[in-house]
C-alpha cells in the first residue's frame, strides 16, 4: 500500500508538473512568432533577465513567495526594462542590439546583488528564490499551474483581440501607421504580452533559459509554413510537445533538471523542423536541387540529340 501511494504521488505530481509545461509551452510559443517574425528574438532574453530585480523587489517588500506577488513584481520589472530599452533607441543613436546588452546585464546584475542581499538577511522564507534564476520545474504546484493558465490565456485571448492590428504591425509597420493605428501603443501591448508570457516561465525554466522557451517553438514553426495563423498554431503545438516531453523525460531518471531538458526537447524539434520541413527543410532541398539537376541534365541531352540529329 505504501509503494501504490508512492506512485500515485508520483503519477499526480507528474501530471501537475506536465500541464504547467505544456500550458507554458503553448503561451510562449504562440507569444514568441512575434518576436521571431519582427527579429526581437534577443528581447526575450532581456526580458527574463530584467524580471529578476522585480522578484526581489516583490519579496523584499512583501516577504511573501506567493507566485501572483512574485510574478507581479517580475512583470513590472521586465515591462520597465523593455520600455527602457525602446526609449533609448528612440531617443538616442545607439543600435538596439547594444541597448539590449546593457539594459540586459545591468538589470540581471542588480537583480543578483538584491538576492545576494536576501540571502544575508536570514529570512527563513527566502529559501526558494533562487529556482527563479535557473528554473525548477519539478516544483510547480496547483496554484502555478492555475496562475499559468489564467494569466496565460488572458494574454492569448487580447492576442486574439488585436489579431489584425499586431499581424500589421509585424508585416506592415509604415502601412499601419499611414492607415492611423497607433503603432507606439500596439508596440507596448504586444511587448506586455511577450512580458507576461516570459514571467509565467521563470519558475520552469529560468531567466537564463526563457528565452528559448519563447523563440524555438516560433522557429520551428516558421519551417513549415508561410502563414501566421497556422505559424501561431503550430508553434503552440511544437511549445506544449515541448513542455510535456521534457517533463516525461526528465521523470524517467534521477537528478535531471526539468526545465532544461524541456528547452532540449525544443531544440530537437527545432532540429528536425529544419531538416525535413516540407518547404525549407535541408533534406527537402537536397532532393529537389538533385531533381532539378536531373531534370536539367536530361533536357540537355534531349537538346544535344535534336542538335546531333539535325546535324545529320
Amino acid at each position: 500500500m505504501e509503494n501504490l501511494s508512492a506512485l500515485i504521488r508520483l503519477d499526480y505530481t507528474l501530471m501537475i508538473v506536465g500541464i504547467g509545461a505544456a500550458l507554458l509551452g503553448t503561451v510562449s510559443g504562440a507569444l514568441g512568432t512575434y518576436a521571431v517574425l519582427r527579429r526581437q528574438s534577443l528581447l526575450g532574453d532581456a526580458i527574463s533577465h530584467a524580471a529578476l530585480p522585480g522578484i526581489a523587489i516583490a519579496f523584499l517588500l512583501t516577504g511573501s513567495k506567493a507566485p501572483l506577488i512574485l510574478v507581479f513584481g517580475a512583470a513590472v520589472a521586465g515591462w520597465l526594462g523593455t520600455l527602457l530599452i525602446m526609449s533609448i533607441v528612440r531617443l538616442t543613436r545607439i543600435k538596439y542590439d547594444s541597448v539590449l546588452a546593457i539594459v540586459l546585464s545591468t538589470f540581471f546584475g542588480f537583480g543578483l546583488v538584491l538576492h545576494t542581499l536576501i540571502q544575508r538577511t536570514g529570512n527563513a522564507n527566502q529559501a526558494g528564490l533562487d529556482t527563479f534564476l535557473f528554473g525548477q520545474a519539478a516544483t510547480i504546484l496547483e496554484s502555478d499551474v492555475l496562475t499559468i493558465g489564467i494569466l496565460g490565456g488572458v494574454a492569448l485571448i487580447i492576442m486574439l483581440i488585436f489579431w489584425k492590428e499586431l499581424k500589421l504591425l509585424v508585416f506592415d509597420e509604415g502601412f499601419a501607421a499611414s492607415i492611423g493605428f497607433p503603432i507606439r501603443t500596439l508596440d507596448v501591448l504586444l511587448t506586455s504580452l511577450l512580458v507576461i508570457a516570459i514571467v509565467l516561465g521563470l519558475q520552469a525554466v529560468g531567466a537564463v533559459l526563457m528565452s528559448a522557451m519563447l523563440v524555438a517553438p516560433a522557429v520551428a514553426a516558421r519551417q513549415w509554413t508561410n502563414r501566421l495563423r497556422l505559424m501561431v498554431f503550430l508553434a503552440a503545438c511544437f511549445g506544449a510537445l515541448a513542455g510535456v516531453s521534457g517533463t516525461i523525460i526528465s521523470s524517467t531518471a534521477s537528478r535531471i533538471p526539468t526545465g532544461p531538458t524541456i528547452v532540449l526537447c525544443a531544440t530537437v524539434i527545432v532540429g528536425l523542423s529544419i531538416a525535413f520541413a516540407p518547404n525549407r527543410g535541408l533534406v527537402w532541398g537536397r532532393i529537389r536541387h538533385r531533381r532539378s539537376r536531373s531534370d536539367l541534365k536530361t533536357a540537355a541531352d534531349g537538346l544535344l540529340k535534336q542538335s546531333q540529329q539535325r546535324s545529320e
